[in-house]
């Protein structure tokens, strides 16, 4: 069953590609019987990082029971990935009061119309697309499947208070 398991999944059973003598495969004797109940299973593809797979010889947990080692050397690659996103204007920060009014001050020197805004929109958009020094532009390096819509203010305050307590009470602890 073992040996189907691990070939419907694409595994190893690693206790069988390591020559050993009979002693050191034998996980469990009784009566005379000596058998290998305890299996180590890896995928196919990291079978070059497995070392060594044996039984220890000794005492364990139970007189009739032995234990597998399996030793393993895992190297473990750092993946960054970044998903470029493009380049927006900051159009929410129009929700700052001091902020707006910049930007619409702006708006009227560059479209030269005074009080009234023109009901062109080819050059409206133009005109505010020119703006972007007053709102910003986005880095364009941000994930686009990151939700931090969450992360606000209370959740900040509420993580910094935690903080503080944690320290607080590790100075206690010493």
């Amino acid at each position: 069953m073992v040996v189907d398991v691990a070939k419907r999944m694409e595994m190893a059973v690693v206790n069988t590609y390591f020559k050993k003598k009979e002693d050191h495969r034998v996980t469990y004797k009784s009566g005379g019987r000596c058998t290998q109940v305890d299996h180590v299973l890896c995928r196919r593809c990291n079978l070059k990082e497995i070392g060594d797979c044996k039984v220890l010889a000794g005492d364990s947990v139970a007189r009739q029971h032995r234990m597998v080692v399996c030793r393993m050397v895992l190297e473990v690659k750092k993946r960054r990935r970044r998903v470029w996103t493009e380049r927006r204007i900051r159009w929410w920060k129009l929700k700052e009061k001091d902020c707006s009014v910049r930007f619409r001050e702006e708006v009227r020197q560059e479209l030269g119309a005074g009080e009234e805004v023109l009901d062109n929109c080819g050059t409206t958009a133009e005109e505010e697309r020119q703006l972007e020094n007053v709102l910003g532009v986005t880095s364009g390096n941000r994930k686009k499947d990151k939700e931090t819509w969450w992360w606000n203010e209370e959740v900040q305050e509420s993580r910094r208070r935690k903080r503080l307590e944690k320290q607080k009470w590790d100075r206690q602890s010493d």
